[in-house]
This record gives C-alpha cells, structure tokens and sequence, in this order.
C-alpha cells in the first residue's frame, strides 16, 4: 500500500449567509457574505497543490434547498477543478442538504461519489486499496445510530468511515444519527471522516476519530481559525492529521473591562489596546469582532446615551489598527459606579432621583411582562438567522439597563 494523503472537510454550508453583521457598507457585507465560497475555493486550489489522492464532504456541502441554480453551479465548478486534476469527491448529505431537502440538482463529474441514503454501502478506490463507508440522509432528523449499520472493514484496505453525526453530543447541535466512539472503533476502520459539529475535535486517535469543523465561521457563535484537515497515510496506518485554515472571514468576541475609566477618551483608548493584538488573527482576512463592554465606570451614562457616536469610535480605531477588522456589534454592559449613600439617602430624595425612579420601572411586573411581549413580537418578524443569533426576550434586564444610561446620560446635558 503506497503512501497518500486526502482532505476531510465538511459543513461546508454553501448558500449560508454570514448573521448578524450590522454593516450598512454593501461592498463590506458583500465580502463577508462570500466568504463562505472563497474558502472551498482555497480547500480545492490546496488540494490540486498538493496532489490530495481524494477529498471527503462529510455532509452539509449545502446550507438548505436552492432558491436557484447558483450555488449549484458553483459546487459543479470547483469539483470540476478537481475532476480535471484526477482528484475524486467522496460525500455524504447530512441534515441540512438531505434528499428530502435539496429539491435541485446539478449533474457532477462521475469522479464525485455520493453514498445511498437508504443503506450504508462502500466505495472502493482501487489503485490505492481505500474502502470509504459512509450513508447519507433522507431527511434532516435522523434517530438512528448509523454507525452500526455500516460494513465490516475490507480486509487488507486502508479502511475509512463518512459520517455525519452529533456523535455523543454537542451543546451548540442538535443530536442527529447519535453514537459513541466505541460504536466507531469497534467497526475495525483506520479512520472516521466525520461532520456536523462545527467545531475542530480529535475524538479518538486509535484509531483516528476526527470533526474538521466548518470550512468558515458563520457568526459570533463561530469564532476561531476555521477549515478542514490533511490526513497523511503511510503503510496502511494514519502517519499525520494537519490543519489546513482556509477561513476568509474570522469571528471574534472582545471583552474589555473599563473598571475606573473616567471618560469617553479613556474609554475609546482602552478599547484600541484591546483590538490591537487581533491585526495578526486578521492578517488578509476579514474580522469581525463584536465588543462587550463592563465595569464600572464613571463613564457608562454617557457611553451609553450616545451610542451611535461610540459605535464610529470603535470601528475607526479597529481601522487605525486594521482595514480589515469590522465592528460586528457593540454590547453595552458597563454600569454606573454605586453610591455609597444609597441606603442613607431619605426617601422623599430617592422619590425625585432620576436613577431610582427608572429602576423602580424596570422592576414593575406590568412592565416587563409587556416589554417581553413586545420583543417576542419583534423577534418573530426577524429573519431566523439573527432571531436565533440573538434572543432578544432573554436580554431584557440589558436592554433595560441601557435604557436607564441612555435616558440619564441625556438628562446629564452631557454627550461624547
């Protein structure tokens, strides 16, 4: 058995808009929005590069049905790429491009092979003694354990397993085709090419047991270097697993604490300290960072009150650090220093203090059932991926305290 090397990726989530980003900039939105596309093109220009023998999808290379033909042709596309190369695709359908799902479809090159929905069955690759095992899904919601469904290693081959599963569970997906990794060891492959938990992991490495992640993150929820891996193979046993990062956008969460800032320029200062280690993270591709800001501070009413003046702040120091970093979204959670008095003061003070009175509000019962009411309503009439990107009912004492700055900053007379 001679030495080779393939590709394992999957989750490709072709069609998947990136949720979330509050950018007016059409052309901005625009690059973020085909990040997705540049990075399998990196994924399938790497493999020619490297004479891969072949790639494995395992499942997900759609994000859902096609509202045209588009994202088809640009998967015949790049596969083709590969076709012309001698590079052959193995994939499976996983929930979100399963055959009850993707209604369209394109012919491919015969060099792509899919795998029946209806039994696990193998593909063998000749020249090179691999046996790939692998069952696509029917539909989105699959109970069964696949794992154990699937054939007895080929004697003699360099055995691989195709699955899309949750495997033994994942808080951020949903459970599907469920197993564990005994389930996989014990069907005798050399290595399990496995989907659908978005993040990389290394379950097992006797024998190897792997989740590539997703080739490009998708939101604040997907932060981190994204892409799929090179698997070496030499004398009929895995010899090296590497990461190959072909992200073209990247997610990243910034807390900054602003503990005892006096004012709005201090406040802009330290925020620029904090995003400037994240120019290296970017390099040439896009950042998105969102910003949470806390502590408190003298500062918080103002910040507050002129949120729109602080957003343009920030994203011109990320632009000072670099082109490319982006404000995806400004999150508000510095509080007003407490004073020490608040007990001592008389009650007829605490009745006319701005302060206690918005609290009190805040803390009404009527209130906050009817503010819950009113998100719920907004919530709904949000398209599903920044519904779910942010729930808004859940961030109600946030948005009640951003509120009370936003009022008590204006009735300060004093902005940024």
């Amino acid at each position: 058995m001679s030495a080779f090397t393939f590709i394992h990726a999957a989750d490709l989530h072709l069609g998947s808009p990136l949720a979330g980003l509050a950018l007016k900039d059409p052309e901005i939105a625009r690059r973020f929005a085909s990040a997705g596309r540049r990075a399998f093109e990196d994924l399938v220009g790497q493999a020619i590069e490297r004479g891969v023998a072949f790639l494995i999808v395992a499942g997900d290379v759609y994000d859902g049905d096609w509202s045209d033909n588009t994202i088809g042709l640009f998967f015949a596309r790049q596969v083709a790429r590969l076709d012309r190369a001698g590079i052959p695709v193995i994939l499976v359908r996983g929930n979100h491009d399963a055959e009850s799902v993707i209604t369209r479809s394109i012919t491919l090159p015969a060099s792509v092979r899919g795998f029946s929905a209806t039994r696990a069955e193998t593909h063998r690759l000749e020249p090179l003694k691999v046996a790939l095992h692998g069952r696509s899904f029917p539909n989105r919601a699959v109970e069964e354990n696949y794992a154990l469904t699937y054939p007895a290693a080929v004697p003699g081959w360099f055995n691989i397993g195709v699955l899309h599963t949750s495997c033994t569970g994942h808080a951020a997906h949903a459970t599907y085709a469920p197993c564990s990794v005994a389930d996989l060891a014990g069907r005798g492959y050399a290595y399990w090419a496995l989907g659908h938990v978005h993040d990389y992991a290394e379950l097992s490495r006797d024998p190897w047991i792997v989740f590539p992640g997703n080739l490009q993150g998708r939101s604040i929820r997907e932060c981190g270097p994204k892409g799929a891996v090179l698997v070496s193979v030499a004398d009929g046993r895995v010899s090296g697993v590497e990461r190959l990062i072909v992200d073209q956008a990247r997610f990243h969460a910034l807390d900054v604490d602003l503990s005892g800032v006096a004012g709005e320029r201090e406040a802009v200062a330290a925020i620029e300290a904090a995003l400037r280690p994240l120019a290296e993270a970017a390099a040439a591709r896009l950042l998105a960072v969102r910003v949470r800001l806390s502590g408190q501070t003298p500062a918080h009413d103002r910040l507050a009150a002129d949120r729109e003046g602080l957003t343009a702040e920030i994203q011109a120091a990320a632009h000072r650090i670099h082109e490319d970093i982006w404000l995806e979204r400004l999150r508000i959670e510095t509080e007003r220093p407490r004073r020490p008095d608040t007990e001592a003061r008389p009650e007829a003070f605490a009745a006319i203090d701005p302060a206690t009175l918005l609290a009190a509000v805040d803390h009404e019962p009527e209130f906050r059932a009817r503010a819950r009411a009113a998100l719920a309503e907004i919530a709904a009439k949000m398209p599903a991926g920044l519904a779910a990107e942010d729930d808004l009912a859940a961030d109600l004492d946030a948005l009640c305290a951003e509120a009370e700055a936003v009022i008590l900053g204006r009735l300060s007379g004093r902005t940024c």
